[in-house]
């Protein structure tokens, strides 16, 4: 007998989920999550998923509620007797703390990493994890997919003149590299130094920049404070255009006013987290199409290498 695809949302990331079970041409499951006086809540599945591949949509950004519901509807999956449960994460909390870089501190997203293994996940598939190597934390397979997939074809669409690439910070110039190869793209780098978190000290331009239509790319948005004063310098620095390019729209704190402020055409970001409130500065891709194909490929064992951008190098 051979299982059959099911797809359940978190209540985090049901707008999405429903869009990827609409692309991949199935229902989205019944599940609800039953809510104590006392905070806590219990995810119940209201159909069988006995010997089904069931995928789970749930993104893990803020509350934490989000976290302990996909754990929990994992753990109830597994004690159903489903085939297999599929983590599906296109935003992937807890990334940017990858790696023990001052003393005393957690490495959070090897912890959480460990909480989806050990609720039971047979797979994950995520977008854009904040540094690549977290795929490492996980003992179980890793679907990493990639948002150039989707920004690649709306930049074409823009057609701009002078095309040139910025990194909003170091750690972002290898994905930023990729993409300028494949428009054959100058690229440049804002070099910022922080004194804490969330708080630039300062920023260097690494590149000319004058005349050209400057697209910056990043994998977050959080305040939004980097965007900006790169934004801002890029045009201080003779840029005739500057956007960005974002594939999840964190966007906490002064975010929205720091992005409508800015000098920036637009920010482009994806629909892996809903957005607070509606701005004409701000436009949504949706990546429901994306892992709609991966979810059909990963039921199907076929491989998921057309959906990343070194395919698209090399077919280019």
């Amino acid at each position: 007998m051979h299982s059959s695809v099911k797809i359940f949302s978190g209540t985090g990331s049901q707008y999405l989920a429903e869009k990827i079970a609409q692309r991949y041409g199935v229902s989205l499951g019944k599940c609800i999550t039953q809510k104590f006086s006392d905070g806590e809540f219990q995810p119940v599945f209201q159909e069988s998923i006995r010997g089904d591949m069931v995928f789970l949509v749930q993104s893990t950004f803020s509350p934490s509620d989000n976290i302990m519901e996909l754990l929990l509807m994992i753990d109830a999956v597994r004690r159903a007797s489903a085939y297999k449960v599929v983590a599906v994460i296109p935003y992937y909390g807890y990334a940017r703390q990858d790696r023990k870089d001052k003393p005393r501190v957690a490495i959070g997203s090897k912890l959480i990493a460990n909480m989806i293994v050990a609720a039971g996940a047979d797979r994950v598939i995520t977008m854009d994890l904040h540094a690549p190597q977290i795929q490492g934390y996980f003992d179980i397979p890793v679907d990493h997919l990639d948002s150039s997939a989707i920004f690649i074809p709306y930049i074409e669409n823009l057609k701009l003149e002078n095309l040139t690439f910025a990194a909003p910070d170091v750690g972002s110039a290898n994905r930023i590299r990729e993409i300028a190869s494949y428009f054959n793209a100058e690229m440049v780098i804002c070099d910022k130094h922080r004194k804490r978190a969330n708080e630039i000290a300062s920023m260097v331009v690494i590149g000319e920049v004058e005349g050209r239509d400057v697209v910056l790319i990043d994998d977050i948005c959080d305040t939004g404070g980097t965007l900006a004063k790169s934004a801002g310098l890029l045009k201080e620095k003779g840029a005739r255009s500057v956007r960005a390019l974002c594939t999840h729209p964190v966007l906490s704190g002064n975010a929205y006013a720091n992005i409508n402020n800015s000098v920036l055409e637009e920010l482009v970001v994806c629909d892996t987290i809903p957005l607070k409130q509606q701005t004409p500065k701000i436009k949504v891709l949706s990546v429901a199409d994306l892992f709609a194909v991966a979810i059909r490929n990963a039921y199907e064992n076929k491989s998921i290498t057309s959906l990343f951008i070194h395919s698209q190098l090399r077919n280019k």
